[in-house]
């Protein structure tokens, strides 16, 4: 989730500022902490954060001697967002400062600053696994595109052999995609990559990091943290509560702290007092991996609106240098029959199309109509439903990777769901 930045913005400190005219970025209640966790940490020895991206904490002699090795070992790699934001990306504005862009101050790359905060306020991290850390990038996830997936699937896929599971710590606004595109690129990793954040840094008092953190550990770690063997190797989000697959979640709010639902997929867990894992909904492991790392991403959504003329609206897309579309028809996929020769137009000029439906779930039947069956007949591809984010992702794949088929299922993104069972 983005958060201003306030690197030009003067607070309290500054000489002269009228306190009745400072106001906070937040609602009463979510304030930070008191203490910077800078100062909490100061004692704690931690490594040059120069020497090496990567970090290992352990807690001690005494708990490497409790069996610390049998542990199993799990990456978090940083990738930004507001879990990890500096306090001062929040600090008092007055009214009549303009916050110059969104994005917050994060803290510097690789410094130590961020891994004292997950280490040393989050010691019980390292209850669960022997937690290594590494910040692979530091962006706002607004600005992450698909070179940045191919980044993180990339060092996911060279750390596959040394790791027992992932947890990726990503930004909120287009979590979303990057869960659907790790999902697609690493078909049968066979491992458990988790990504989580935040609606609050960490330094913030009433944040939700710490619990997402924890949530994220557990769930890599099913199998010693749940009391048996739970068969989870996917990519999934794990967010207020909910383990969700990645591939079918969508971010629904920018404020309540279960930001993110699955409209058309049960959850796979629940995490309370307890967890309780939804084993039927698991993904069925698979013996082949098939990794690929090229993506197009010369990808639209279309969505229709009636009355709405396409070729005036998006003209020659094909001309342009688009290269695939999500076509979002209403309902089971129905649209207005004047828009078929716009679409054979661009078909046959090589634009590549998804027929998808602004419905969140439900059947997708575009044969059921004559606009449908048009779209079908020029080489449109359609099938079960899947959200628009995954649906956008898995067109950029297709494009570069022909064999990755539009209409099939390759990592549970789309499939046959009874939706009286959606939770």
């Amino acid at each position: 989730m983005s958060r201003a930045d306030a690197s030009g913005a003067r607070t309290r400190a500054d000489e002269g500022c009228d306190a009745s005219r400072v106001r906070m970025p937040f609602a009463p209640g979510a304030l930070p902490r008191n203490e910077s966790f800078d100062r909490v940490a100061r004692d704690v020895e931690v490594p040059d954060a120069r020497a090496s991206p990567v970090k290992t904490h352990a807690r001690g002699d005494a708990t490497r001697a409790r069996g610390d090795e049998t542990k199993p070992r799990v990456m978090l790699f940083h990738c930004g967002g507001t879990l990890g934001m500096g306090m001062e990306s929040f600090e008092l504005v007055r009214e009549t400062d303009v916050v110059p862009r969104a994005g917050g101050k994060y803290r510097p790359l690789g410094a130590s600053k961020y891994l004292l905060d997950v280490h040393a306020v989050i010691p019980e991290l390292s209850d669960f696994a022997r937690l290594d850390v590494e910040v692979l990038m530091n962006k706002d996830s607004s600005e992450m595109d698909g070179a940045d997936w191919v980044k993180l699937a990339r060092a996911l896929h060279e750390r596959r052999d040394e790791y027992s599971a992932f947890v990726v710590a990503h930004g909120t606004d287009t979590m979303a995609y990057a869960a659907s595109a790790l999902s697609l690129m690493l078909v049968g990793f066979g491992k458990p990559i988790v990504l989580t954040g935040s609606q609050l840094p960490l330094s913030f008092a009433r944040s939700d990091a710490r619990q997402n953190l924890i949530d994220a550990l557990t769930c890599c770690c099913a199998s010693r943290s749940c009391g048996g063997t739970v068969d989870f190797a996917e990519v999934a989000i794990c967010f207020g509560g909910k383990l969700i697959r990645g591939n079918r979640a969508s971010k629904t709010s920018a404020t309540v702290y279960a930001a993110f639902s699955s409209p058309s997929y049960p959850t796979l867990a629940r995490l309370g007092v307890g967890v309780d894992w939804n084993h039927a909904r698991l993904l069925r492991p698979t013996t082949e991996y098939a990794p690929r790392f090229e993506l197009n991403a010369n990808v639209i959504r279309v969505p229709v609106i009636p009355g709405m003329d396409l070729d005036k609206a998006y003209g020659d897309l094909y001309g342009r240098g688009v290269r695939g579309i999500i076509l979002e028809a209403f309902g089971v996929g129905n649209f207005p029959q004047s828009l078929v020769p716009w679409l054979t137009s661009q078909a046959a000029r090589g634009l590549q199309v998804y027929l998808s439906t602004q419905c969140q779930s439900g059947e997708l039947r575009p044969e059921l109509y004559a606009a449908g069956l048009g779209a079908l007949a020029v080489g449109a591809k359609s099938g079960p439903v899947m959200t628009s984010e995954c649906a956008v992702v898995k067109m950029m794949l297709h494009i570069a990777n022909p064999e990755l088929e539009l209409h099939v299922s390759h990592a549970g993104e789309a499939g046959d769901v009874d939706f009286c069972d959606i939770k």
